[in-house]
């Protein structure tokens, strides 16, 4: 056989191979990391969150000032016009041989007070005379520039810059001054206005909480936009109205805030919700909404204590700061709460805390002004 010292190599070097190191059976996991925060205490604005419907800053409604048929639209749907700019053409040839009749009695007129003029001098016609013709002239030239007007107007003009919607007439279709149906709407976007009510009983409360000495009036009247889909609106708005006055109905005062707009993303008769400030709540504990949890007794977070074991801590929560919840009772200050990595921590189980955002956090710094 030519190859015996081969194969006893190969065999050799496989019997002195060892087995890869692995753990030991039953060595526990590393312990599973979360972020948490050290809450401090500071002053936080007590903001609420309500439902409010967008409404147009201007709205004009287009209508025909003259009879005709309209010919043409001279607009796009959904874009932007500006004031004066024509909408839609009518039919004017009615206008136009109305405006030439007119044109003509009104020289008829002139050429008349003229002739009558030199016939006064020479006492050919009384002055009564000469006065009614020129009464006439004026009627002349008044309903001249009546049949200008209308023949100016068979051009529909925007009332207002804005956005246009839809065309609520055809073309072919006879329009009238009368017509009760308006043409098209334009409305002005930017800025736009955020309608909201907040419920009299809150009002109340407040006014006394601030009268008792536990809250501080906020003195911010800049609110933010909450869209439908849960972001927040760029531009911050602020609240410039409020009704004086409770509405028997529902038990709500009447409210509005401005909002810029530039980009038209807002649009009028949209939902939204508005956070306002409403009062400043000093010496509080500010802890985002997604560490505070319910169970069967009541409202807990999760903190890491010395040894890094997790264990439920009872809170009280009040209101709301932002998306944070404000802590009423049951933190001292120096608690480090597990803000993510929730699902990891169990009572009782070793983690390992890292700082919220690889720095520590306070939880004053949420604290919305």
């Amino acid at each position: 056989m030519k190859y015996p010292s081969l194969c006893l190599l190969i065999l050799l070097t496989a019997c002195s191979d060892k087995p890869a190191s692995s753990p030991a059976a039953g060595t526990p996991p590393p312990p599973a990391e979360v972020e948490v925060m050290t809450v401090v205490t500071g002053d936080a604005t007590l903001t609420q969150d309500l439902p409010g419907r967008l409404q147009a800053y201007r709205s004009a409604q287009v209508r025909a000032r003259v009879d005709g048929v309209i010919e043409q639209r001279l607009f796009r749907e959904g874009s932007e016009v500006k004031a004066g700019q024509s909408l839609y053409r009518i039919d004017a040839r009615t206008n136009r041989a109305a405006r030439d009749a007119a044109r003509a009695d009104l020289e008829a007129a002139l050429m008349t007070v003229t002739r009558y003029q030199a016939l006064l001098e020479i006492k050919a016609v009384s002055q009564q005379d000469f006065d009614l013709m020129k009464a006439r002239a004026k009627q002349a030239q008044a309903a001249m520039i009546r049949a200008e007007e209308d023949l100016n107007n068979a051009q529909v003009p925007a009332a207002i810059t804005g956005h246009i919607g839809r065309a609520l007439v055809s073309e072919g279709a006879y329009v009238s001054r009368t017509d009760a149906t308006p043409l098209a709407v334009i409305e002005q976007l930017d800025p736009i206005y955020v309608n909201f009510t907040q419920p009299s009983a809150d009002v109340l409360r407040l006014q006394q909480a601030v009268k008792a000495g536990k809250l501080k009036a906020s003195r911010s009247v800049q609110v933010e936009v909450l869209l439908e889909d849960g972001r927040t609106y760029e531009h911050k708005g602020k609240i410039f109205f409020s009704d004086l006055s409770i509405d028997p109905s529902t038990g709500a005062i009447a409210m509005r805030a401005e909002v810029a707009n530039p980009k038209h993303e807002l649009l009028s008769g949209q939902f939204v919700r508005l956070r306002f400030p409403q009062a400043v709540v000093e010496n509080t504990f500010l802890v985002p909404q997604r560490a505070v949890q319910s169970g069967t007794q009541g409202q807990f977070v999760l903190v890491v204590g010395a040894d890094n074991k997790v264990a439920p801590l009872p809170v009280q929560t009040g209101g709301m700061s932002g998306a944070d919840f404000i802590i009423e009772a049951g933190l001292k200050g120096g608690e480090q709460v597990v803000i993510n990595g929730l699902q990891k921590a169990r009572a009782g189980s070793v983690v390992k805390p890292v700082p919220l955002g690889g720095a520590p956090v306070a939880a004053a710094t949420n604290d919305k002004k």
